[in-house]
């Protein structure tokens, strides 16, 4: 449901993007009479889907659900149930945001820059974690499921939240909300912040954090002191990859600009980093 209602919370597509979208909903055979989407991309695939489904390919090397989610959203449901070999596909076009696609008759390169939306169970049984449950398997039930993802994909996914069983009684509890309107206002104004950031440095106005490249991350989202010597310490301990290193750096580069803040603070890495380590814990737990 937070996933279907992401793209809501998005800027809208730029003249740019807007055709670019176009154009690939028109060569997968969605859109027709030379007609324009200007609505930012959801893909929700089956987790029965192929690779040739996903990543694009058959007769005619049509472009794949990672192309058809370009410049908008692909969720990925029951996660671990897809098969590795399909999921692997994605390290490429998450990486360099293009899917290339290599047949006998056909070398095609399609645009799939696209966020990546992933849910899953725990455990086969889903209840791993919960208090007063037990895994009949113990935490091997944990340990295969999971490791049904690679580690070089999960390296490439910054944010991993855990999200307990919601109870009838929290239904009925009342709720403080904010509308799709006001979360859309405050990600307009931190997407004006990098656009504008980006555009000094000579690249498109419509580059993003994600985006950018590892040196000039390093420069427009250098910490302060305190902030550096957590993320020094922080790597150390937890033995953060390269790519993970700077991706903690894009994600908190990305809060501080949804505070309207300049400067990348601690409080703004320790919550990237919070992030990160989030899905490593209920391994612990097991």
């Amino acid at each position: 449901m937070l996933a279907a209602r992401l793209p809501s919370i998005l800027p809208a597509l730029g003249p740019r993007e807007l055709l670019e979208v176009s154009m690939i909903a028109s060569i997968a055979g969605e859109l027709s009479g030379g007609r324009l989407t200007d609505r930012r991309p959801f893909r929700s695939p089956h987790h029965s889907a192929s690779m040739a489904a996903m990543v694009g390919g058959g007769l005619k090397a049509k472009p794949g659900e990672v192309s058809l989610a370009h410049r908008g959203v692909l969720f990925l449901d029951e996660f671990p149930e897809f098969t590795p070999a399909v999921l692997d596909s994605l390290r490429q076009p998450m990486e360099n945001g293009t899917s290339v696609i290599a047949r006998a008759n056909h070398h095609v390169s399609y645009p799939a820059d696209f966020q990546l939306v992933a849910a899953m169970n725990p455990c086969r049984c889903g209840m791993a974690g919960e208090p007063g449950h037990t895994c009949a398997r113990g935490p091997r039930c944990v340990s295969d499921y999971q490791a049904r993802i690679s580690g070089p994909l999960m390296d490439r996914i910054d944010i991993r939240i855990e999200v307990p069983a919601v109870t009838a009684f929290d239904l009925m509890k009342p709720s403080s909300t904010e509308s799709s309107a006001a979360v859309a206002s405050r990600v307009s104004r931190a997407r004006a912040m990098q656009s504008a950031r980006f555009e000094a440095a000579g690249l498109p106005p419509d580059t993003v954090n994600a985006r950018c490249s590892a040196a000039l991350i390093e420069t427009v989202a250098t910490p302060d002191e305190s902030g550096a010597r957590l993320l020094r310490e922080a790597a150390e301990k937890l033995r953060f990859s390269a790519r993970g290193y700077h991706r903690i750096l894009k994600v908190a580069r990305t809060l501080a600009d949804l505070e309207g803040d300049e400067t990348v603070r601690r409080v703004h890495l320790a919550e990237a980093i919070s992030y990160r380590i989030a899905g490593e814990r209920l391994q612990a737990v097991a």
